[in-house]
């Protein structure tokens, strides 16, 4: 095992967070290569995680990005964000809350409890529909609303509250109807990464490996270009175990800007000069574009 770490100043939650473990069979030199691809992965993270607490940009209506920041009055509006956030554009799935609150006037919990399922998809399919999916989106939108009254006395909040280990925050997403591991890693880790939300611990938050954060940790050699989520996951948590997610926004950020499936622009990432699929010689090229 080759243990790089990594000097963020002098609070030890820094010292636990800032490691990097390359592990595998690998020749030493491909597994320093693979360390040193992590070290910088990892310090873009630290740097997000570190940075002042400012509002998340969800989607691009200033409305929309207010209330999904409330957490002190609206909480269960980033939660029904999170719910809603598959297999359309983020921006258009983030922005149902606000489309609903907009047609009832109001988003407080007290008025969310009083719409039945059949109201629900009314709100999301009329006058446009707000989902892909409005009939399964609309029944686990209305079941998210109960179980934070039934479970959290209708304050969402409590899902995160008095800095729980971060095992105990996946598992109560993991609990609401539809959500899996990405959604339940993805939200948990955004309270970390951007609200600043405390956690005991961060070993439970793992990166949420959609086509880009796959993409590229092919693309780097920290995983085969075909690999599937678990293998992602895994080397994620072998590079970074005390928290594993600090990867996420790095790798998804040179997927979404850089690293992109057709005609990435390498010369421009800033992992260039250590990624193994990039090519110096031929500008904006890969030599392997899986």
């Amino acid at each position: 095992m080759s243990l790089i770490s990594l000097d963020f100043g002098r609070d030890k939650s820094d010292d636990v967070l800032g490691t990097v473990c390359a592990v595998g069979p690998m020749g030493s030199s491909e597994s320093e290569n693979q360390a040193e691809i992590g070290q910088r992965l990892l310090a873009h993270g630290q740097l997000l995680l570190r940075a002042a607490k400012g509002e998340i940009q969800f989607t691009d209506d200033p409305s929309a990005n207010r209330l999904l920041n409330d957490l002190t009055a609206h909480p269960h509006a980033f939660l029904l964000g999170c719910l809603m956030d598959r297999q359309i554009p983020a921006p258009r799935a983030w922005i149902i809350p606000h489309e609903i609150a907009k047609a009832l006037g109001t988003f407080s919990m007290d008025a969310l409890q009083r719409l039945s399922v059949a109201d629900v998809r009314e709100l999301m399919e009329r006058p446009k529909p707000l989902h892909r999916f409005v009939s399964k989106m609309s029944g686990l939108f209305h079941s998210a609303i109960a179980r934070v009254a039934d479970v959290y006395g209708g304050e969402a909040f409590r899902i995160w509250a008095g800095a729980p280990s971060s095992a105990d925050v996946v598992y109560r997403f993991l609990e609401f109807d539809g959500v899996g591991p990405k959604i339940a890693t993805m939200a948990t880790n955004i309270l970390a990464r951007e609200f600043k939300v405390p956690f005991a611990d961060y070993y439970s938050i793992d990166i949420s490996a959609d086509v880009h954060v796959r993409r590229v940790f092919g693309r780097l050699g920290l995983c085969p270009a075909d690999a599937n989520v678990e293998l992602v996951t895994y080397k994620a948590r072998a590079l970074s175990p005390q928290f594993p997610g600090l990867l996420d926004f790095p790798s998804w950020e040179i997927g979404n800007q850089w690293c992109r499936a057709e005609r990435p622009l390498c010369n421009d990432c800033y992992m260039n000069d250590l990624c193994p699929s990039a090519s110096s010689s031929t500008p904006n090229a890969l030599r392997d574009t899986a």
